[in-house]
């Protein structure tokens, strides 16, 4: 089982014959993902390995029951993507673009979300259930070597540290059930939270990890979620940015978001808040097979 998508999620790709598009699009295919379609205005009749190019999403939908979208475009054409995925009824909508302003951002989350709709992003690299599907660029051409099938959730603020943990729990016999980048920028689709609520109801997730940062309430919204609600899965949070509390509040470090806005922002106070709520809070990589032994999750599920 996974979250958000699977073998059987029928994708279409916005902007599959740029060159990033074409590219990720070829590995995505290559690892078994579902695309039924392609759009690039202008190209229909065309196709990439195969998979049919539209004109629009709606065409696209209309003739292959497409639900799930990626988005290959530039900042500049992702409110007309993003509307009309929307318009034509897709429910899966991972935004790659960089350079999304935060009140495009919010838009985007409002309209996504009043219309049902799940955005995943933008500035991620995308989403992953192993041995199923991937949506996005993460992985690359080596998403078998990095996440191997298993029965841990991840969901990181960054997109090359997503690897890292797979990487890391491979090492140690653990697999993914799904791994996805939610987005580096300050506001994104879906917060941290909703990912853990749908980890949670995951038959086949056993256990959480999450890659944090400083900046945004991201952690903090999860912290009063298992505060709330009681751990039903153990959380494993991985926490970078420590060394930001030592300058002044409001600089960026790495991604955008990665910028103290007040005094709860900091990871001191991310920490104490996940650790009160019953999560284990972890500074590297190493302790993370650790961390899910202390739990009683192992290997080899």
């Amino acid at each position: 089982m996974s979250i958000l998508v699977d073998s059987s999620t029928r994708v279409l790709i916005q902007g599959i014959t740029g060159t990033q598009g074409r590219r990720h699009s070829e590995y995505s295919i290559d690892y078994g993902t579902n695309i039924v379609a392609g759009v690039t205005p202008g190209k229909a009749g065309q196709d990439v390995r195969g998979v049919p190019v539209f004109d629009t999403v709606a065409d696209a939908v209309a003739e292959t029951g497409a639900e799930a979208t990626v988005l290959y475009v530039p900042a500049a054409a992702v409110p007309g993507a993003v509307e009309d995925a929307v318009a034509a009824g897709i429910k899966l909508i991972v935004g790659t673009s960089e350079g999304i302003s935060r009140q495009q951002a919010a838009y985007f989350r409002a309209l996504t979300e009043a219309k049902s709709a799940r955005l995943v992003g933008f500035n991620t690299t995308g989403v992953l259930s192993a041995g199923e599907a991937k949506l996005g660029g993460i992985g690359g051409g080596v998403s078998d070597f990095l996440y191997p099938r298993g029965r841990i959730g991840v969901c990181s603020r960054s997109g090359g540290l997503t690897g890292e943990i797979g990487l890391a729990m491979k090492q140690d016999g653990y697999g993914i059930s799904t791994a996805l980048a939610m987005g580096g920028d300050w506001i994104t689709g879906t917060p941290m939270v909703e990912y853990v609520r749908l980890f949670e109801q995951d038959p086949d997730t056993d256990a959480i990890i999450l890659f944090g940062e400083t900046g945004t309430d991201n952690e903090l919204e999860v912290a009063e979620h298992l505060a709330a609600n009681g751990m039903k899965k153990p959380v494993i949070a991985l926490l970078a940015g420590r060394f930001q509390e030592n300058y002044p509040p409001g600089i960026s470090f790495g991604h955008a978001a990665a910028m103290i806005g007040n005094d709860k922002q900091t990871i001191s106070a991310k920490a104490k808040a996940l650790s009160d709520a019953g999560a284990a809070v972890i500074a590297t990589l190493e302790e993370v097979p650790w961390r899910l032994r202390d739990f009683g999750v192992r290997p080899g599920a």
